[in-house]
């Protein structure tokens, strides 16, 4: 298989990449918002109301 950054052939110590530099470039990706997952469900219209968990809590 190849890195998920560069292409190059993954080393399994890193996998899935190549090597440290590869993996701490995609955590830099994700620490400043590069990525990002789909907030497919963020209509809060349609949730149901919280659930109280301890007595009281429904106040």
């Amino acid at each position: 298989m190849k890195c998920a950054i560069c292409d190059r052939e993954r080393d399994e110590k890193y996998r899935p990449f190549c090597s440290k530099r590869c993996a701490d470039v995609d955590l830099a990706r994700w620490l400043d918002g590069s990525y990002s997952i789909p907030d497919e469900g963020s209509d809060t219209h349609d949730a149901p109301p919280p659930v109280p968990i301890f007595r009281g809590d429904d106040v």
